[in-house]
């Protein structure tokens, strides 16, 4: 049996989350659907928040070679203090009280990023901080500490970790949220001035959300989670989720950059989602 469940990312004027389904079916209780849909807008505004890290506090390329042209910028004021090469080094983005758009996100407030060094050297970290910050109409909250412990210079590697985590819908509903991931970089490392080549691969790690109701719900990396700096989406990979009547996978596909992926019950159910 499949049904539909949508996560309106982009368009969250009414609710985080849809599904059709008969009254009947225990595991479309509202609270546990909800924090679903809850727990993959969080994890894809975390990603996009550390992209734009990574993005603003990116070295500018010493050569003037093609493949070292830094991505387009986003619509935001960014300064930096210092200007100097010292650290540490803080970048507000600034996306002003109106927001700005690119594709199709709206996003409010500011980003304060601190760098303790390079993002790129062993140890180094990167601290994400959300002030009155929104997506679309979801406010965020928290921190993101992103932490080099690369050991094998090839093969980048970093935690990524949440604290303090805040969402609050269109609605009003309140989800906290904290989660530590360890992130792999498998591509794009040859070229530190061109992040569009970047592969990112999320090996294990786990985040809780709990709603406002006392629901809590936990995504447990089942299978290694690839994402491509230059698509919006995980483009494949696994989580468990467990918490209330929810018990089963989301399975993100076989690497297309799509926002289409699955979640099966353990019953056997299929859920086709899509961000």
């Amino acid at each position: 049996m499949k049904k539909t469940m949508l996560l309106f990312l982009t368009v969250c004027a009414t609710a985080l989350t849809h599904i059709s389904c008969s009254n009947n079916d225990n595991i479309t209780e509202q609270t546990d659907v909800t924090t679903v849909g809850a727990s993959v807008a969080i994890d894809a505004a975390n990603e996009m928040d550390v992209n734009t890290g990574l993005l603003v506090t990116k070295p500018t390329a010493s050569t003037g070679k093609t493949t070292e042209t830094p991505t387009s910028g986003i619509c935001a004021t960014i300064t930096v203090t210092p200007t100097t090469d010292t650290y540490p080094k803080v970048f507000i983005v600034d996306f002003g009280s109106t927001g700005c758009t690119t594709n199709q996100l709206t996003r409010k407030g500011k980003l304060k990023i601190t760098l303790s060094g390079p993002v790129t050297t062993t140890g180094s970290k990167m601290t994400i901080e959300r002030i009155d910050y929104s997506i679309n109409g979801l406010k965020l909250e928290g921190t993101i500490e992103y932490t080099n412990t690369t050991t094998v210079p090839t093969v980048p590697q970093w935690t990524r970790k949440v604290t303090n985590g805040k969402l609050t819908d269109t609605q009003g509903r309140v989800f906290t949220n904290s989660g530590i991931h360890t992130v792999k970089q498998t591509a794009g490392a040859d070229t530190p001035f061109l992040l569009d080549d970047n592969v990112y691969e999320m090996i294990d790690g786990n985040h809780t959300v709990t709603s406002e109701k006392g629901g809590t719900l936990t995504l447990t990396v089942l299978e290694t989670l690839i994402k491509k700096y230059s698509c919006t989406f995980v483009s494949k990979g696994k989580l468990k989720v467990q918490g209330g009547a929810l018990n089963g996978v989301i399975d993100f596909g076989n690497n297309d950059c799509d926002s289409k992926y699955t979640y099966t019950h353990e019953n056997g159910t299929v859920f086709n989602l899509g961000m």
